[in-house]
């Protein structure tokens, strides 16, 4: 791509915008909780600036118009599906989560199933997380290469120094308003770029004079098998990683949690409506280019330079955004989960340092994952196993404890837990051809319903029918 100075200072000036808001969120964190759920004092434009700051990554938009490009809507499922979990969370999951004081989706499991199933699922969640914070460096290095003559090695490095900055300073406060920032950057951008790509489609009647209506206009187009899991494993992936959660926990009320997620149901969807107008426009316009190009090349040759910069460092901040709240979970389940039970005396201003101090380790084992593996084999391998790890781990326990908390042990609960994701990564080292997550997901359910019928069961034959030795 050939990129004018007008592009570069418009890309620059996007980039110093967000993060001088981090700098910034930096002068409200005073201590720990305010640090990892801005002292419960969130509206809900910050609980929608975290998740969404989260949710929206390069899937949901570079992804999302190559997909267009290759099979027209179906793509939609990279934002439908996430919008469909912020719906199901603002319907059912709020009010039982945000009534309680925990900071942590492990604290959550730990008070129906005991301490040893937090310390499990912080570090089964985390690793999980991790394995999905590498794919967000490489994204983010290759589109700071796209953008500035940089060579790998220094991409990487400024990509570790853009994802730390992003959360280093302000925690959850700087998660929150520079997801704010990068959100309404990017829903301008989208829906701007969607709208000119329809303009020069000549509105929807063109788009269908243009395809056949199947597969470009269904949401099946490759498939109802494939559409579906790819449906299912956004919904699983949302209602499996801690940052999402800690959204609503840091919420000043159960309105602004609630607020903030169906806000999220809402906008994200949209979002990802602007890159199927524009990838599908390209495929009629420059059929021959790369498909992952289609929302980059559509920038650059149809918006105006200083805007089009503006544009493209959105696409940066979506990666970077997205690894930097993932980064800021895994530090908060690390610091609160693991750390403050080895030391709980440890006094809040030690707390904080420690917060911070995993942030940059986590930023630096992703730098050593890279240089070890290889990027292709993370991107390509690994991000199932990621999937994997989390929803096995969090997805039915967290459903279980929150409709049927009086009818599961704490014993099955813990179980699941820990053979949920230990069956993932068995299946993984296996070489078994299923998706790691439908493993892990059926031993950690078939654990709890195995425990909920024997419970029903036994309660039953205790039942005012059954006749004792007492009369």
């Amino acid at each position: 791509m050939e990129l004018t100075p007008q592009h570069l200072a418009g890309a620059v000036l996007a980039l110093a915008l967000v993060l001088g808001v981090g700098i910034y969120a930096g002068h409200k964190v005073h201590n720990s909780v305010d640090f990892s759920v801005t002292g419960r004092r969130s509206g809900s434009a910050l609980v929608a600036g975290t998740i969404m700051g989260t949710l929206i990554g390069g899937a949901s938009t570079v992804g999302t118009a190559q997909l267009a490009f290759l099979f027209g809507f179906s793509a939609w499922w990279f934002t439908l599906g996430g919008g469909l979990a912020c719906l199901f969370m603002g319907i059912f999951l709020v009010r039982p989560l945000r009534e309680t004081h925990f900071e942590t989706i492990p604290q959550f499991l730990s008070s129906s199933f005991g301490p040893a199933a937090g310390v499990m699922a912080a570090l089964f969640v985390s690793l999980g997380m991790f394995i999905n914070i590498v794919p967000q460096v490489i994204s983010s290095a290759a589109l700071l290469r796209s953008i500035f003559p940089l060579n790998g090695v220094l991409a990487a490095f400024i990509a570790v120094g853009l994802m730390a900055g992003y959360v280093i300073f302000g925690g959850l406060w700087g998660t929150g308003m520079m997801g704010v920032c990068k959100v309404l950057l990017t829903a301008i951008s989208l829906l701007a770029v969607g709208g000119l790509a329809l303009y020069n489609l000549e509105g929807f009647s063109g788009m269908l004079h243009a395809f056949p209506r199947y597969p470009w206009f269904s949401l099946f187009g490759r498939g109802v098998n494939t559409d579906l899991a790819a449906a299912f494993s956004l919904l699983v992936g949302v209602l499996s990683s801690q940052i999402y959660f800690q959204a609503i926990f840091s919420s000043r009320d159960i309105r602004a949690a609630r607020g903030g997620t169906l806000i999220s149901a809402f906008l994200g969807p949209a979002i990802g409506f602007g890159g199927i107008l524009v990838g599908m426009y390209m495929r009629t316009a420059s059929p021959d280019i790369i498909p992952a190009m289609a929302l980059p090349l559509f920038i650059i040759h149809y918006i105006p330079p200083w805007f089009a910069g503006m544009m493209l460092a959105t696409l940066l901040l979506a990666a970077v955004g997205t690894g930097a709240g993932l980064t800021l979970g895994v530090s908060t389940m690390l610091s609160r989960d693991i750390f403050q039970r080895i030391r709980p005396e440890a006094n809040d201003q030690v707390v904080l340092l420690v917060f911070r101090l995993f942030i940059i380790l986590i930023m630096l084992l992703a730098l050593l994952t890279i240089y070890f593996t290889g990027s292709d084999v993370i991107i390509l391998q690994w991000s199932y196993l990621s999937l994997g790890l989390r929803g096995a781990t969090i997805c039915f326990p967290l459903l279980f404890v929150i409709f049927l908390k009086d009818r599961i042990s704490p014993r099955a609960g813990r179980r699941a837990i820990l053979w949920g994701p230990l069956s993932v990564i068995l299946g993984t080292l296996a070489g078994i051809s299923l998706n790691p997550l439908f493993i892990g997901l059926s031993i950690s359910l078939g654990l709890l319903l195995l425990d909920l019928l024997f419970n029903q069961r036994k309660n039953n034959m205790k039942g005012p029918g059954r006749f004792t030795l007492l009369g």
